[in-house]
């Protein structure tokens, strides 16, 4: 018995940009945000970096299963194989880390997802959400590998005050960004978005996970708890796309927006990012109230002025610490400050299987 279906009566309401016989999406009419053109078609391109980025990300990939935790457990488990201060430094950043890749994922799925309207950075952002979940998913291995408290760990950033105080902030601006009300159009709604941005690509992401990275990657120099260290190199190689992503997506809607980066709120974004450093230097002093590792929070304070004032140059304020130097040199063995720009110009080896990181040149 055949049915036949009765044109009249179906649903025909469709968007403007998606009518039959509708003009054809131009490059010029595709913008970062408040754009009206298709969003569903992804080319022709008109941010190649966007694209650029989603295959790099794409091409090395990695899981946190496979890296090995068995000399991390031992080391562990064992009565003198780490300090108190060891301990404390190792379960506080895995407390604040936790917390805070979460919060990036929502933010990004929930709130920056629906304000850009470029299908090739949604792209990407669809990619960097789900290694948002990768690192979540590495913190939970870590945690569950070494038989840590996991309520203990996943609730510091309620119970330490400089966990608590940097994730605050963060939600402070996240949350604008998620309320179902909120849409762009306005330069008041437009700016706010921008300033949304900056403080959760330039210092969320570029600023208050450097302690944490130095503080672990600095056992690992030391032939300890080699496991953790491996998957946060990873991610550290992971934070510094998303970092610059963010920062060529605010740079785009500075040109396609000139005017929302007027002098006042430049000098409204350069106290936000003072402000991250100020907290991320209080996170180092409570994270490490007496020097280990060959590492102090006085030398930290340095470390986060040298990061914000290349953080400040990247979306084009001026300096904030002159002189500042990076005390860590040996950091760029992992990854070079000075040439974040070009960090993906190289080569990750043995990657899939969970291998020794190795850079090689193109």
């Amino acid at each position: 018995m055949s049915t036949s279906i009765n044109w009249e009566d179906t649903p025909t309401e469709t968007t403007p940009d998606l009518e039959m016989g509708a003009a054809r999406i131009r490059v010029d009419d595709k913008k970062i945000i408040n754009c009206h053109a298709d969003l569903n078609q992804l080319v022709p391109f008109k941010y190649t970096w966007a694209w650029d980025k989603y295959l790099s990300a794409c091409a090395n990939h990695w899981m946190p299963n496979e890296v090995s935790m068995a000399a991390d457990l031992a080391l562990w488990k064992s009565k003198d194989g780490l300090t108190e201060d060891e301990r404390t430094i190792i379960k506080r950043n895995l407390g604040f880390f936790a917390t805070a890749d979460s919060l990036v994922a929502n933010n990004l799925v929930l709130a920056i997802y629906r304000q850009i309207t470029n299908p090739e950075c949604r792209q990407y952002l669809l990619r960097q959400a789900f290694e948002e979940a990768l690192h979540t998913h590495s913190y939970q291995h870590i945690i569950q590998s070494l038989g840590m408290d996991e309520a203990e760990v996943f609730n510091m950033y309620r119970e330490i005050p400089s966990v608590s105080t940097k994730a605050a902030w963060a939600l402070k601006y996240t949350n604008s960004m998620s309320d179902p009300n909120f849409k762009t159009g306005t330069v008041e709604d437009d700016q706010r978005l921008l300033r949304d941005l900056i403080a959760f690509y330039v210092v969320f992401e570029g600023i208050f996970f450097y302690v944490g990275f130095t503080q672990i990657l600095s056992m690992g120099r030391r032939n300890k708890m080699t496991g953790t260290s491996e998957q946060f190199q990873y991610i550290l190689r992971d934070e510094s796309m998303h970092l610059n992503f963010g920062i060529d997506v605010i740079n785009q809607i500075k040109v396609e927006n000139p005017h929302l980066w007027t002098p006042e709120f430049q000098e409204e974004m350069t106290q936000l990012i003072r402000e991250g450093v100020e907290l991320e230097h209080q996170y180092a002093v409570d994270t490490m109230p007496r020097g280990i590792l060959g590492l102090n929070s006085d030398m930290f304070e340095e470390y986060l002025q040298f990061i914000a004032n290349r953080r400040l140059m990247q979306i084009g304020l001026k300096e904030q610490y002159p002189g500042a130097e990076n005390p860590f040199p040996w950091m760029s063995e992992m990854m070079d400050l000075k040439k974040e720009k070009n960090f993906f110009e190289t080569r990750v080896t043995e990657y899939q299987t969970g291998g020794t990181l190795s850079w090689d040149d193109e």
